[in-house]
């Protein structure tokens, strides 16, 4: 792999390089205003928590109206989604009425989205990445406000797809639009970007450290953004907190009291890794191709989500309407519908209406595979749903059933299913969005347990490397070298390690004179150089007393009574030099603070070894950035 370095002019240097240079030489972040950072980080985590607080609970108020008691649609949910009440579903089922309600509400949003916003179209992540990476962490004001309005209208009218999307949009919006009224630095701007990020996540999904974590790994596939870990931190916890102020304390999803660790079953794990590896690939090859296919249709942006939730409604309600009755209830909802945490619920713990054995595996499949084609016709088409959920739901599907098969198998008591769908679902969502750390630790907080920590880290490991090729997230880069909000960065990084003395120029003959030298000479010597532009002036020892630059000696040229009886001492400034020891940003830095454009070399002994220019640095840069990547 190699990669282009920022654009920088070969030739002779002129003032926009050196404003370049300029700009670049400062360090990644000035730690003096980390304290400061960590104070907008907090006011960006108590507001994007509120924020989190209003989305879920209008989400739930729109499902519930639309799907519970006008659709009569029963939902399957999570042990911890439960956290506003459950509605008495008296209305009936009426499958008439349900397959056309998820295009009505993906038109309307569509329609919103499209009129105010389009940057709101899908699930989110893709924007608030590129958003990173190409827009200085800036967000237009009016996106948290349009994303909040048209999530709701797309997954309270049952577009599958999940809350964290959308929220990670909202939350990093909010951490935009506080940065620019803050009016911080580009990098600040970005931060918070990252900070408003992980707070919007935390505050839905309740995963604190996962989803800070997350934040700072999801906008790298081989990199993290480490200058924003403890401002993701604080605002992640400030979220997490004003949630359960208001809905309280609650894990999503519940589990087995213990999973003890079985050495013996880490071949199994590492088996489902690899199969849960080629689901992940699967799914991403259909959400892909649905988007390729919606955006090859010459319609109207707004009007292809209502073509996905019109072809959800289609393929769903006949599959509730065979499946639902042969698990104890007409419409039963079986997680095909919204983020779909119910069914990786049952993966986990089963269900009083769960079939037994090899019809539970032969469900849990079924359900996986409608759940794939559900999600990639919701987000594919430009839904505005988020496909982080899915992704642990299909994962943790499959994971169940993997377990459940080799329970089956292998006759063994000690496999539990819901160990294995625990892992599955970090394995799934880690692999494909290439955030192994991030969803590790998420996993382990949704389930309020690390006793799958060992199993999860050798999933993690298979999953990352058998996915290297596929990826969530378009706007994904590499690492922080193709990234553009990292070109300063990378200046910085790749000077820091070059030595002065390995790329001076050595060997040339050079213009020295005394403190005696006539001005004449001096004019006539320097007139007569072809490279040298610092000339330096030497003391009775032979080493550095000062230079005579060109600017000196067109001031004496100018005046010849006045060179007749000058010296080089008298013409000479300040000497002007760097050791041979110091690193190319130093040398840098001496440049632009003395408004030089060649520097004297000198050694310990404070004699002069060579001269660096700026262009020998400018071919440094480039030389060293455009040196083709190890493989990995």
């Amino acid at each position: 792999m190699s990669s282009s370095p920022p654009e920088i002019p070969r030739n002779e240097p002129d003032k926009r390089w050196r404003r370049f240079l300029r700009a670049s030489a400062s360090p990644q972040l000035d730690l003096q205003l980390l304290g400061r950072t960590l104070l907008h980080a907090a006011l960006v985590g108590a507001a994007a928590g509120l924020a989190g607080t209003l989305f879920f609970a209008a989400l739930e108020f729109v499902a519930t109206l639309v799907l519970d008691e006008l659709a009569g649609y029963i939902p399957l949910r999570a042990h911890g989604e439960e956290l506003i009440g459950s509605q008495a579903h008296a209305a009936p089922f009426r499958p008439w009425l349900l397959w056309a309600v998820p295009a009505l509400g993906a038109l309307a949003a569509g329609l919103i989205s499209a009129r105010f916003a389009p940057e709101t179209l899908g699930g989110g992540s893709d924007a608030i990445i590129h958003a990173f990476h190409h827009q200085g962490g800036k967000v237009r004001r009016r996106v948290p406000f349009i994303k909040g309005i048209v999530s709701v209208l797309t997954l309270g009218t049952g577009g599958s797809g999940g809350r964290e999307g959308p929220t990670m949009l909202i939350g990093g919006g909010i951490g935009s639009v506080i940065g620019r009224y803050l009016r911080v630095s580009e990098r600040e701007q970005r931060i918070l970007l990252v900070a408003g990020t992980a707070a919007g996540m935390a505050a839905v999904f309740r995963t604190p450290l996962g989803a800070a974590l997350l934040a700072v790994e999801v906008l790298h596939r081989d990199d993290f953004e480490s200058d924003a870990v403890v401002p993701a931190v604080l605002s992640s916890v400030v979220s997490y907190s004003v949630f359960i102020s208001f809905f309280g304390e609650s894990t999503l999803f519940a589990h087995a009291v213990r999973y003890p660790f079985v050495p013996a079953h880490l071949p199994l794990y590492a088996l489902m890794a690899i199969i849960v590896s080629v689901v992940a690939a699967g799914f991403s090859g259909a959400l892909h191709g649905v988007q390729r296919y919606a955006k090859s249709l010459s319609l109207p942006a707004w009007s292809k989500p209502a073509l996905g939730g019109l072809l959800l409604g289609v393929f769903a309600t006949p599959v509730l309407m065979l499946v639902g009755p042969s698990v104890g209830a007409a419409g039963q909802g079986l997680g095909i519908l919204g983020g779909g945490y119910g069914v990786a619920q049952v993966a986990i713990t089963g269900a009083p209406w769960f079939p037994e054995g090899w019809r539970g595996v032969e469900l849990l499949l079924v359900l996986g595979l409608v759940k794939i084609l559900a999600t990639s016709l919701t987000v594919g088409s430009g839904g505005s749903a988020g496909d982080f959920g899915p992704s642990l739901v299909i994962g943790g599907i499959f994971g169940g059933a993997f377990g459940r098969t080799a329970g089956l198998l292998l006759h063994d008591p000690r496999i539990d299913p819901g160990a294995f769908a625990l892992v599955g679902m970090a394995t799934f969502y880690g692999g494909l969005a290439h955030v192994p750390i991030a969803s590790l630790v998420m996993t382990c907080e949704l389930a309020g347990s690390y006793d799958l920590l060992v199993p999860l880290m050798l999933a993690e490991g298979i999953a990352f490397v058998a996915l290297r090729k596929r990826s969530l997230y378009h706007a994904q880069v590499p690492t922080k070298r193709e990234s553009p909000a990292h070109r300063d960065d990378l200046i910085y990084d790749v000077l820091k390690e070059i030595r002065v003395g390995d790329v001076m120029g050595k060997g040339r003959p050079y213009i020295t004179f005394s403190r005696q030298t006539p001005a004449q000479e001096v004019i006539r010597q320097i007139a007569s150089s072809a490279w040298q532009d610092a000339f330096p002036v030497l003391d009775e020892h032979g080493k550095l007393a000062g230079i005579v630059n060109a600017e000196v000696m067109r001031t004496m040229a100018a005046d010849p009574d006045l060179s007749g009886l000058a010296l080089a001492d008298d013409m000479m400034a300040a000497p002007v030099s760097v050791h041979e020891d110091d690193d190319l940003h130093v040398a840098l830095e001496v440049l632009l603070s003395n408004d030089a454009r060649e520097l004297i070399v000198l050694n310990d002994g404070g004699h002069i070894v060579g001269f660096l220019d700026e262009a020998e640095i400018t071919k440094t840069y480039h030389g060293r950035c455009t040196t083709p990547a190890r493989p990995r």
